[in-house]
């Protein structure tokens, strides 16, 4: 990962609740190839020591590589957009905001028992705010049955973390105020990175 040492994150803290709440994440794998799948990822533990799960189908064609200790890249994405320099006091070079997470690991297959306790984790996880939540033992046992023989979970044991958020540290009060209105009034995306900025900027505006 590029980490310029103005927007390297090293806090566990930081990184865990990134991951936690940026569950969505980019699997890569080398094959013949390098192969990437987009899926959820969830963390148990706590910032000082944690591993991630996840499931693909058996159709993807990363399944292959799959194996007891084989090495792996997740990549958790934060909001991200483009920044125009005609929103700055006096003329610069347009820039793109972002953050993200980067965990190499090693993985670990996970037995029958293990993946149904990691669905019903990952189902609930994602329910539990609906108005009429549907959790995975809600589902009909033959569904589940039929299901399970169609995917592999796996275990990932982080062996290194990265972390990086470009989010306009150190330029003029000015113009960081002025970058987070022009976000605040654009799609949902661009809204969420206004308020990352607003944050990483000690709350200035």
């Amino acid at each position: 990962m590029y980490q310029p040492k103005k927007y390297k994150k090293q806090d566990p803290e930081y990184l865990f609740e990134f991951i936690k709440q940026h569950p969505f994440a980019s699997f890569i794998l080398k094959g013949e190839r390098l192969l990437a799948t987009h899926i959820p990822v969830l963390v148990e533990g706590n910032p000082q020591k944690f591993r991630l799960y996840s499931h693909i189908a058996n159709h993807n064609e990363q399944l292959q590589y799959l194996k007891n200790d084989a090495e792996a890249l997740m990549i958790f994405q934060g909001a991200h957009g483009y920044v125009s320099s005609s929103w700055y006091q006096e003329k610069d070079i347009s820039t793109w905001d972002y953050s993200a997470v980067h965990v190499n690991v090693k993985l670990k297959l996970q037995s029958r028992e293990e993946l149904e306790t990691s669905l019903e984790n990952l189902v609930h996880r994602f329910e539990k705010n609906q108005t009429k939540p549907l959790y995975y033992k809600d589902l009909p046992k033959q569904m589940l049955e039929d299901h399970l023989p169609l995917i592999t979970g796996f275990w990932a044991e982080p062996v290194k973390i990265e972390g990086v958020a470009k989010l306009h540290q150190t330029y003029k009060k000015e113009d960081v105020e002025s970058v987070i209105d022009h976000l605040s009034e654009g799609d949902a995306l661009s809204r969420e990175l206004s308020k990352n900025i607003k944050e990483e900027n000690n709350g200035s505006h």
